[in-house]
C-alpha cells in the first residue's frame, strides 16, 4: 500500500469537505485561519505565546492574523497586567463584537457537523464518528515530538515531578525520592547520558533518560508519559529513542528496573524484547529487573 498517496488523498478530501479552501469560511467573510484563531481565543481569552504553540503558527503570521481581527474590531491584544498579571505577557481577548462572532461561529459549526452526519444512516454515522475519533488520536500521536532536553530545564523538572507523583500514588506505601537510588543531572548530560523530553504543541507530555555506564550496559531511567497521551504509543517511542541513543554510541545492551505496580510498563518492556534478569542494583522500590541486547 502506498501510505503517502493514501494520506494525500485523505487530506484532499478533508480540506474540501470542511471548507478549508473557502476564503469565506462558514459564510462569515473570513478565511479558515482567522475563524480558527478567533475560536481558539474564545470567551476567556488566551496568551499569544500559547496560541502560537497550540496552532503551530510562526510569530509573523500569527501577528498578521491578530492585526486583521483587531482591525475588524473583534479582538484586542495587550499586556496581561491589564488584569493584574505579568506585563511582559501579551494576551488576546475578544471584544463584544468578537464574542458575538464567536457564538455565531459556534452555532454554524454545529450545523455544519450535522450536515456531514445527516446523509448517512445510523450505523454509518456511528462508523464515521468512531473513525474520526481514531484518526484524531493517531494524528495527536504524530504531533508528539521527542528530543534532547537538559535535565535542569523547567520542563524536564516538571516531568520528573509528575513521574514522582504518579508512582507515589501507585506504589504500595508511596514513593520517597530521597529513599530511591539517586539520579544526578550530570549523569544525564552527554556524553554520560541523555534526558529526552516528549512534547505536544510545546507542552511536555513525557520523558525518559539513559545513563551510559562505561564497561556495563546502559541504564534507562524515569520513563513517564502523561495521561493526556497515554495509549498513543508515546511510551514505546520514548523507549525506542533511548535504546537508539545508547546503540548509536556503542552500547550493546540496556537494562532497567521497575516496580510490580507498574503493570503496563512491565508489559511494554516484555513486548519490546526485554528479558527479566537477576537484580543488578539495590533500588528499594524495584521488584523486577530487565535487560535487552541491542542491534548495532
Amino acid at each position: 500500500m502506498d501510505f503517502v498517496a493514501a494520506v494525500r488523498r485523505f487530506n484532499r478530501t478533508v480540506t474540501q469537505r470542511v471548507g478549508a479552501l473557502d476564503d469565506r469560511y462558514m459564510a462569515r467573510g473570513r478565511p479558515l485561519a482567522q475563524a480558527r484563531l478567533l475560536w481558539e481565543i474564545g470567551p476567556g481569552g488566551a496568551e499569544v505565546v500559547a496560541l502560537r504553540s497550540r496552532l503551530g503558527l510562526d510569530s509573523g503570521y500569527l501577528s498578521r492574523l491578530l492585526r486583521t481581527l483587531e482591525g475588524d474590531g473583534l479582538v484586542t491584544v495587550g499586556p496581561a497586567d491589564r488584569a493584574g498579571g505579568d506585563g511582559r505577557v501579551r494576551v488576546a481577548a475578544l471584544t463584544g463584537a468578537g464574542l458575538a462572532e464567536w457564538s455565531e461561529l459556534d452555532r454554524r459549526s454545529d450545523e455544519f457537523a450535522r450536515s456531514i452526519l445527516a446523509p448517512l444512516p445510523g450505523r454509518r454515522r456511528e462508523r464515521l464518528v468512531a473513525a474520526m475519533a481514531e484518526v484524531e488520536r493517531l494524528l495527536v500521536a504524530s504531533l508528539v515530538v521527542i528530543g534532547q532536553c537538559p535535565p535542569g530545564d523547567p520542563r524536564a523538572r516538571a516531568c520528573v515531578r509528575a513521574y514522582a507523583r504518579e508512582v507515589g500514588r501507585r506504589f504500595d506505601g508511596g514513593f520517597d525520592p530521597a529513599v530511591s537510588s539517586p539520579v544526578h543531572d550530570e549523569e544525564l548530560v552527554p556524553p554520560a547520558g541523555v534526558f529526552l523530553l516528549a512534547s505536544l504543541n510545546g507542552e511536555p507530555v513525557g520523558c525518559g533518560a539513559v545513563k551510559l555506564h562505561p564497561g556495563a550496559p546502559a541504564e534507562i531511567k524515569r520513563v513517564w508519559v502523561s495521561d493526556s497521551v497515554r495509549g498513543l504509543g508515546v511510551g514505546r517511542r520514548m523507549l525506542d529513542e533511548l535504546e537508539r541513543y545508547a546503540a548509536e554510541r556503542g552500547w550493546a545492551a540496556v537494562r532497567l528496573d521497575t516496580n510490580r505496580a507498574l503493570t503496563e510498563a512491565i508489559a511494554m518492556y516484555r513486548s519490546a524484547g526485554y528479558q527479566e534478569v537477576e537484580p543488578f542494583n539495590t533500588e528499594p522500590y524495584a521488584h523486577h529487573w530487565f535487560e535487552k541486547h541491542l542491534a548495532p
